[in-house]
């Protein structure tokens, strides 16, 4: 019969806590007030096309593909990115745990001597030798307002917030390594037009101090050879030194040394990178971004901390017991009518606190007040991010035809200029001129071509990316 009481109060207890009414405010979704989609023009817009490209399918480059796979597994702020969610899983998992009755086993000896006269009188000293063995009924707290619920509904969304963190460092990551790579093949790029200018500029002074020995070149010319040459030369020599250092940023992203087994890198200029998707989005398709996601559960928290805060001005019911057996001797521990139990349940109500429970309330709902606002002001930064990228993308794609058409003209002037200098009828000083034009418009065109793709890149990231 004890046994049976004992389940029943455990029975109920369980019930109470599931059954828990909760004192938070109703959860609704702030409303930012955004335009539908960023398209220009009026019509259905589609917010599927980008959850469904993963970046294994938006990076055709193998290299590229090769370097953010190593990315995902060394970088240095993923794995501490990681590492955060999973603790915040844990301590989801730990408050969890306060909902369901936990219970411990112990078995303990019990000895003591009182002196004759203490208890009853005894004209002997009392000794007392006690053994016990129990299961344990640790408090519980019957969850009549919701409280425990709460508090456990605020640690999964803290949770599940830690876990969009840890998109958006993934996500971020995987821009990042797109970036520093365009950067290494533009500088690279770069460091070989360099380096070509300077072998032309090295010949150029070689036959122009020829012909001075010759009488048909001055001193002014061939100082005018040297000066190219040693612009040339500290060009390529900058250029260099930013190359190195963009491969050191690059290898910081990796999370340690370059690859070395990775497929062929792919020229900037050949690079192949879909320009198409991201038209006539509708904005509904932030809300899948991981940091509005992130806001959103934060919020989620805040508002149920409010009932957490609630809770605390009504009555706590907290449930402790025990069901074992006791006996003087530990051979007799479990004979026939060593059985014992104890039930203590204690209901604690607030009195005088001073204003400390009104003041957690407030402090709740201030921050409720907080991670609305921060919600609100994340969804339309992002909103604003993606609409600048949007403009970026459809300005440098004009931009980099603009930049083609140059470099051809400036192609076509240089093979004009090579005749008429072979012809005598344009002196090397025009043909310099013609050279680091065409040098000018190329590193013009590359940069403009880098910064395409790798606004494409960080647009992929600014509307929540794809899986895988």
């Amino acid at each position: 019969m004890i046994d049976r009481n004992r389940f029943t109060v455990m029975a109920l207890a369980t019930a109470c806590a599931l059954s828990a009414c909760s004192l938070a405010p109703t959860y609704k979704r702030p409303d930012a007030d955004l335009a539908k989609s960023w398209s220009a023009q009026d019509g259905a817009a589609d917010t599927a096309q980008l959850q469904d490209i993963p970046w294994a399918s938006l990076y055709t480059d193998a290299h590229l593909r090769g370097l953010i796979r190593v990315a995902l597994e060394r970088n240095h702020d993923l794995r501490i990115a990681i590492g955060r969610m999973e603790e915040a899983r844990a301590l989801w998992g730990v408050q969890r745990a306060d909902q369901i009755p936990s219970a411990t086993m112990s078995v303990g000896r019990t000895a003591s001597l009182t002196p004759a006269g203490i208890v009853n009188n005894s004209p002997t000293p009392v000794r007392l030798n006690r053994y016990d063995a129990n299961v344990n009924l640790v408090s519980f707290e019957v969850d009549f307002w919701g409280r425990v619920a709460d508090m456990t509904q605020a640690a999964k969304s803290n949770y599940q917030a830690s876990a969009e963190d840890r998109r958006v460092v993934q996500l971020g990551l995987i821009s990042d390594v797109a970036n520093g790579y365009y950067l290494v093949q533009d500088l690279a790029l770069r460091s070989q037009w360099a380096a070509q200018t300077a072998s032309g500029r090295q010949q150029l002074f070689d036959l122009t101090a020829r012909k001075q020995t010759l009488g048909a070149a001055s001193d002014v010319d061939v100082a005018a050879a040297q000066t190219a040459l040693s612009a040339a030369q500290s060009d390529q020599l900058t250029t260099d030194r930013a190359l190195q250092q963009a491969r050191n940023a690059l290898a910081l992203l990796v999370g340690g040394r370059l690859p070395a087994d990775l497929p062929a890198a792919v020229a900037l200029d050949t690079q192949s990178l879909s320009l198409s998707w991201g038209a006539n989005l509708s904005s509904e398709v932030l809300l899948r971004r991981p940091d509005v996601r992130a806001a959103e559960q934060r919020l989620m928290a805040a508002n149920a901390n409010i009932g957490v805060a609630r809770a605390a001005f009504l009555p706590k019911l907290q449930l402790t017991g025990a069901s074992g057996s006791s006996s003087t001797s530990l051979n007799g521990l479990f004979d026939s009518g060593s059985r014992s139990w104890s039930f203590v349940p204690t209901l604690q109500m607030p009195l005088f606190d001073w204003g400390r429970t009104t003041g957690n309330l407030d402090v709740a709902k201030a921050r409720n007040v907080q991670a609305v606002a921060t919600y609100e002001k994340t969804l339309q930064q992002a909103f604003r991010e993606v609409a600048d990228l949007l403009v970026a993308r459809d300005t440098l794609q004009q931009q980099l035809a603009a930049q083609t058409s140059w470099v051809q003209s400036q192609q076509q002037r240089l093979r004009v200029m090579d005749v008429r200098y072979a012809q005598g009828a344009a002196n090397q000083f025009d043909l310099v001129d013609a050279q680091r034009d065409v040098l000018t418009a190329q590193q013009s065109r590359v940069q403009v071509l880098r910064q395409l793709l790798g606004t494409t890149a960080q647009l992929y990231k600014a509307l929540g990316g794809g899986e895988g």
